[in-house]
């Protein structure tokens, strides 16, 4: 699991992130809330550590503008604000969770734990929709301006992940874990050539979208119609 967290006191920044690597996360951190923006719109995150009293933007604010793009990655707040309007707030403005400080990290841990066994929002059978390109995974069905295809289950699962995390970049880590699940003995060259035959049905169908390999990091899907 790929966490972010956004906390502006360094030293609770560097325990948290150190507790949390050791507990088999990938973490990247920040402290302040224009970061914070960042990389929530950069990268790619199974889980949002938030602060609300941040630098810059405060937490309730960056929450905000992140749930209006329209994503709806898990959100705990982290805060030192404690009483029930506090909450209320922190809940209605789009955090899945609010945790008051201290805590101890066990609970933190539990929080996530539950987090992660929510099913996710969208169903099986809803069309993902994407530039001039539409995927039915429940029938593996891609269809683009110029022809249509269906794409085996691991090609399906791939193409699903890009088209639920549109214009953010993807790990080459968190694309194995989710395709091949986190605990798969899988290599790499598996996703590169998944990678190819994802690609080549997208220029078969589609005019405009494409998978941009970044360099060091991993991928991210876009529309060349809007770059």
């Amino acid at each position: 699991m790929r966490i972010l967290l956004i906390e502006d006191d360094k030293y609770l920044s560097e325990t948290l992130s150190f507790q949390l690597v050791h507990a088999g996360f990938t973490v990247d951190s920040c402290e302040n809330g224009e970061d914070a923006l960042y990389y929530m719109k950069e990268c790619f995150y199974d889980l949002i550590l938030l602060d609300r009293m941040l630098p810059l933007i405060d937490g309730i604010t960056v929450l905000k503008k992140f749930r209006s793009m329209g994503k709806n990655t898990p959100v705990i707040l982290l805060t030192a604000l404690g009483e029930l309007q506090d909450k209320i707030t922190g809940l209605d403005s789009g955090a899945d969770d609010y945790l008051v400080k201290p805590f101890a990290f066990e609970e933190l841990l539990a929080r996530i734990r539950s987090i992660s066994r929510r099913p996710k929002e969208w169903k099986a059978d809803e069309t993902l929709c994407f530039g001039d390109i539409s995927y039915t995974p429940s029938t593996n069905w891609l269809c683009g301006p110029n022809e249509s295809c269906t794409l085996s289950k691991k090609e399906g699962d791939l193409l699903e992940t890009f088209l639920l995390n549109p214009l953010q970049t993807l790990p080459r880590a968190t694309l194995l874990s989710k395709v091949w699940g986190i605990d798969a003995d899988v290599e790499d060259g598996n996703l590169d050539n998944y990678m190819h035959f994802i690609r080549r049905r997208l220029k078969t169908v589609s005019n405009n979208v494409r998978i941009k390999t970044v360099r060091g990091i991993g991928y991210h899907l876009e529309d060349s119609a809007h770059v």
